[in-house]
Protein backbone atom coordinates (compact mmCIF):
# COMPACT_ATOMS: atom_id res chain seq x y z
CA UNK A 1 0.00 0.00 0.00
CA UNK A 2 1.61 3.74 -0.91
CA UNK A 3 2.54 5.30 2.54
CA UNK A 4 0.15 8.64 1.40
CA UNK A 5 -2.68 5.77 1.51
CA UNK A 6 -1.68 3.53 4.38
CA UNK A 7 -1.71 6.81 6.47
CA UNK A 8 -5.28 7.86 5.38
CA UNK A 9 -6.13 4.34 6.19
CA UNK A 10 -4.79 4.65 9.58
CA UNK A 11 -6.44 7.82 10.14
CA UNK A 12 -9.85 6.44 9.22
CA UNK A 13 -9.13 3.75 11.92
CA UNK A 14 -8.95 6.25 14.30
CA UNK A 15 -12.30 7.65 13.46
CA UNK A 16 -15.93 6.95 15.21
CA UNK A 17 -17.62 3.76 14.22
CA UNK A 18 -20.53 5.69 12.93
CA UNK A 19 -17.90 7.77 10.98
CA UNK A 20 -16.20 5.08 9.91
CA UNK A 21 -19.13 3.48 8.27
CA UNK A 22 -20.13 6.55 6.22
CA UNK A 23 -16.83 6.94 4.65
CA UNK A 24 -17.38 3.48 3.80
CA UNK A 25 -20.71 4.03 2.53
CA UNK A 26 -19.24 7.06 0.65
CA UNK A 27 -15.89 5.70 -1.02
CA UNK A 28 -18.32 2.63 -2.32
CA UNK A 29 -20.55 4.72 -3.76
CA UNK A 30 -17.67 6.22 -5.85
CA UNK A 31 -17.12 2.99 -7.24
CA UNK A 32 -20.61 2.29 -8.14
CA UNK A 33 -20.04 4.82 -11.33
CA UNK A 34 -17.16 2.80 -12.84
CA UNK A 35 -17.94 0.13 -16.19
CA UNK A 36 -17.15 -2.80 -16.58
CA UNK A 37 -13.99 -2.35 -18.34
CA UNK A 38 -12.89 -0.09 -15.90
CA UNK A 39 -13.73 -2.65 -13.16
CA UNK A 40 -11.25 -4.59 -14.97
CA UNK A 41 -8.79 -2.15 -15.22
CA UNK A 42 -8.61 -1.92 -11.29
CA UNK A 43 -8.62 -5.43 -10.38
CA UNK A 44 -5.73 -5.93 -12.89
CA UNK A 45 -3.84 -3.21 -11.29
CA UNK A 46 -4.43 -4.78 -7.86
CA UNK A 47 -3.67 -7.98 -8.87
CA UNK A 48 -0.24 -6.87 -10.22
CA UNK A 49 0.54 -4.85 -6.90
CA UNK A 50 -0.30 -7.96 -4.93
CA UNK A 51 1.99 -10.30 -7.15
CA UNK A 52 4.59 -7.24 -6.41
CA UNK A 53 4.74 -7.46 -2.91
CA UNK A 54 4.71 -11.07 -2.66
CA UNK A 55 7.54 -11.38 -5.81
CA UNK A 56 9.52 -8.21 -3.56
CA UNK A 57 9.17 -10.06 -0.24
CA UNK A 58 6.94 -7.39 1.16
CA UNK A 59 4.45 -10.10 2.36
CA UNK A 60 4.29 -13.76 2.89
CA UNK A 61 2.04 -16.16 1.26
CA UNK A 62 0.79 -18.99 3.49
CA UNK A 63 -0.67 -22.40 2.47
CA UNK A 64 -4.28 -22.57 1.49
CA UNK A 65 -4.62 -25.83 3.76
CA UNK A 66 -3.23 -23.51 6.85
CA UNK A 67 -5.30 -20.52 5.89
CA UNK A 68 -8.77 -22.96 5.89
CA UNK A 69 -7.05 -24.68 9.14
CA UNK A 70 -6.89 -21.48 10.89
CA UNK A 71 -10.65 -20.17 9.47
CA UNK A 72 -12.42 -23.53 10.96
CA UNK A 73 -10.49 -23.40 14.14
CA UNK A 74 -11.37 -19.59 14.50
CA UNK A 75 -15.28 -20.40 13.89
CA UNK A 76 -15.21 -23.61 16.28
Amino acid sequence: MPRKLEELAEEALELKPDDRAELAEKLLRSLEGTSDAENELLWLAEAERRLFEIQSGQVETLPGEDVLRRAAAEIS
